[in-house]
């Protein structure tokens, strides 16, 4: 016997997106009473799933419902062609999975009028259909026929992420890094917050670079040396920089609010500029930094 061929979605149907069958029935609770669900598997639906699954997921991509039969072998076969090309198609389309005899007001919400029935879904109503086993090339066919059908179309399909064009100005800056050129780089945002005051990316990147220059020349043992003399307010300074250029943001800080309590005029003043310095490196909602500004509150007052 011969089958008709799968229904590809006219033109005008596809912009539309409008269909004769109605579905909002299917919005509604199942009935308590002799609602049954469909069998176990990944892209099983019921009447009880039927919205979410389907009719919500249809405004972000097309949902193909297969209503099938377990005791039909030929439907059977075509969920199971169906099962395969969703996965090689990795969510152009989404599938659902009905079993027709225990989901009778889904079969009939949707007119099927035998088993196999495969529906398109789109926006929450019916865009094409097909009746009957198909060859599989003739449901790749259709598949590929409804996802350009529905393609930029659907409320709900997200969009791709546009990446923000690169400032040319800040790739400058970057690539001067990238060489060790640290002059360069530090001309190359002075020169970005020349022209926009604002900009407060640039000067970020400026006080980073700032702090790294000064930072990585200063050895390690200057941290023993300021702990051997603690009255030495030069060693106090390097210390906390490279404590804090060794990751260790919290050290740096208790060092230099010691350095406060312990000093007064033009050395308690550097102290509390360098130690303000520090704090700019951060976003000041860090608790870290929270923590240390209360510190130095009480160190001032």
């Amino acid at each position: 016997m011969n089958r008709p061929a799968p229904r590809r979605p006219s033109p005008a149907v596809a912009a539309a997106m409008s269909g004769a069958v109605d579905l909002s029935s299917l919005k509604q609770p199942p009935p308590a009473a002799g609602a049954g669900g469909a069998p176990g598997g990944d892209y099983a639906v019921g009447e009880a799933d039927f919205e979410t699954k389907v009719l919500r997921r249809s405004t972000e991509v097309p949902v193909v419902v297969a209503l099938y039969s377990q005791r039909s072998p030929g439907s059977v076969e075509l969920v199971r062609t169906l099962e395969r090309l969703v996965v090689e198609d990795g969510g152009a389309w989404a599938l659902a999975t009905v079993e027709a005899e225990t989901n009778m007001r889904i079969a009939q919400a949707l007119q099927v009028q035998g088993i196999p029935t495969v529906v398109a879904i789109a926006g929450g109503r019916p865009l094409a259909d097909f009746e009957g086993a198909q060859p599989e090339p003739q449901v790749r066919q259709w598949l590929n026929a409804v996802v350009d059908a529905v393609a930029g179309k659907l409320p709900g399909a997200s969009e791709e992420p546009q990446p923000e064009p690169e400032d040319p100005r800040f790739t400058a800056a970057e690539e001067a890094l990238e060489r060790g050129d640290l002059a360069a780089a530090e001309a190359a945002y002075e020169a970005i917050i020349a022209a926009e005051p604002a900009n407060e990316e640039a000067k970020a990147a400026l006080r980073q670079l700032r702090f790294l220059a000064r930072a990585q020349s200063i050895p390690d043992s200057v941290i023993a040396d300021s702990d051997a003399d603690p009255a030495n307010v030069d060693a106090a300074l390097d210390a906390a920089d490279v404590e804090m250029l060794n990751q260790r943001p919290e050290a740096s800080f208790d060092r230099l609010i010691a350095l406060i309590k312990r000093t007064s005029g033009d050395d308690r003043t550097r102290a509390r500029t360098r130690l303000l310095e520090l704090f700019e490196l951060f976003d000041q909602a860090e608790p870290f930094v929270v923590a240390a500004r209360r510190k130095l509150a009480a160190a001032l007052y």
